[in-house]
């Protein structure tokens, strides 16, 4: 349940981001309520999820994702840069929340 609670998490990090660029210093009350809701959301299911997954595997693995959901959503929604060395890059932190998820260990 673990993983089920990080993912959702990750999800949550990735609207709370993304909803930071709209809410333009929370002057806009929708875009703020979705800041504020999804923040909270975000925490919380990562409090839920270190509860079974160790800490330093789960706020990698959370924050990669953010940075990873955030980078690709910011391509579409902001028309970013899409050159090789920032597509490589996202392709490298994906790589390394694979290889933490591929080496994690069960204790218990």
């Amino acid at each position: 349940m673990g993983w089920v609670f990080l993912f959702a998490a990750g999800c949550a990090e990735i609207i709370f981001a993304v909803s930071l660029k709209y809410n333009e210093g929370f002057t806009k009350m929708y875009p703020s309520i979705i800041t504020m809701t999804s923040g909270i959301a975000s925490f919380y299911l990562l409090m839920l999820a270190i509860k079974t997954l160790p800490l330093g595997t789960a706020y990698a693995i959370w924050t990669g994702m953010g940075a990873v959901g955030v980078a690709i959503l910011s391509i579409y929604l902001f028309n970013e840069s899409t050159d090789w060395l920032r597509m490589a890059s996202i392709s490298l932190i994906v790589i390394g929340i694979v290889g933490l998820k591929l080496t994690h260990v069960e204790f218990g």
